[in-house]
């Protein structure tokens, strides 16, 4: 096949249009791979906060239910008179009336002032100052029910939260069983204060 000059300005226009198409198409598949790449960075970046966003969803339903069931706690903390300050007149007037009451034959006590307080083994309270008053009591008892009695009169009876440390019981006079007991028991009454209350 022989090519003439003619054939060769008819060529010339065929193979710029193929050489540009051929650019043009090039370019139009790079764009496109740029496009595509960019797409899928942008589809990851979203199904990355959308992820993170179901996560805050899911922490924020559990701190709605959390908050739900501690708002009962905290209520009960409040009407126990556990939180706040401490009511050291109550318990004295609930103590008297606790005595008027004949639980015990006598009943001394004699409440210490307040102190910051520490469990052991240490407690993480968070936002709030654990504090405690001392008490000490004294009781003569007729037998050791009338102790069991007293102790379960203050936790249904009076507000507050008194955690007793121990007691010890003795016997006054004669060690015969008909013998009245001394028992001389220590304790405190738990308070809870926020930190950030005025």
């Amino acid at each position: 096949m022989i090519i003439s000059k003619a054939d060769l300005i008819d060529l010339k226009w065929g193979m710029g249009a193929f050489l540009l198409s051929l650019v043009l198409g090039s370019g139009i598949i790079a764009v496109s791979n740029k496009y595509q790449e960019t797409s899928r960075k942008d589809r990851q970046a979203a199904q990355k906060q959308l992820a993170e966003a179901r996560t805050q969803l899911s922490a924020a339903q559990n701190d709605q239910e959390n908050m739900a069931s501690y708002a009962l706690e905290y209520s009960a903390l409040l009407a126990q008179q556990v939180i706040g300050d401490e009511h050291r007149l109550d318990w004295i007037e609930g103590l008297e009336k606790l005595r008027l009451q004949g639980h015990v034959l006598d009943f001394k006590y004699a409440v210490a002032p307040q102190q910051s307080y520490v469990p052991n083994p240490p407690l993480d309270a968070g936002n709030f100052q654990l504090n405690r008053s001392g008490m000490t009591m004294q009781m003569d008892l007729l037998h050791e029910e009338q102790l069991l009695r007293l102790l379960t009169a203050m936790r249904t009876q009076m507000q507050g939260w008194f955690m007793i440390d121990g007691c010890s019981l003795s016997r006054t006079g004669d060690n015969d069983e008909a013998s009245p007991l001394k028992a001389e028991c220590t304790g405190g009454w738990l308070t809870m204060k926020n930190r950030n209350a005025p």
